[in-house]
């Protein structure tokens, strides 16, 4: 079982700045990272990717060139960048680690955008 807790959620206002830290209980080398996000009312989406050992890091279009995802596998955190927040953004973000046959989810962190 790999727990993953994120931190870093809370308000801030438009065009602000949040970092999101995940951090897991595992080294986190063998797992495709991701962030998801639940706006209020709506299905949970994916944000942002960062495959396991190769590949580049994927962004859903609504936040390319605002957000970044990076990881650092030897403190085994994840961490999600996110610049020029907007209300739209506002949701519950979610940390995931996954490999084949495994699939664990963090408890989620809030992030409200207002003026």
């Amino acid at each position: 079982q790999v727990q993953l807790v994120e931190s870093g959620g809370g308000s801030a206002q438009p065009g602000g700045s949040l970092r999101l830290s995940c951090v897991a209980s595992v080294f986190t080398f063998n797992y495709d990272m991701s962030w998801y996000r639940q706006p209020p009312g709506k299905e949970r989406e994916l944000v942002a990717s960062a495959p396991a050992v190769t590949g580049s890091p994927s962004y859903a279009d609504s936040v390319k060139g605002r957000f970044t995802v990076s990881r650092d596998d030897v403190q085994k955190t994840f961490y999600l960048q996110m610049n020029g927040l907007q209300p739209d953004d506002t949701a519950v973000y979610y940390c995931n680690a996954r490999r084949t046959g495994f699939d664990f989810w963090g408890q989620g962190t809030q992030v409200t955008i207002s003026s």
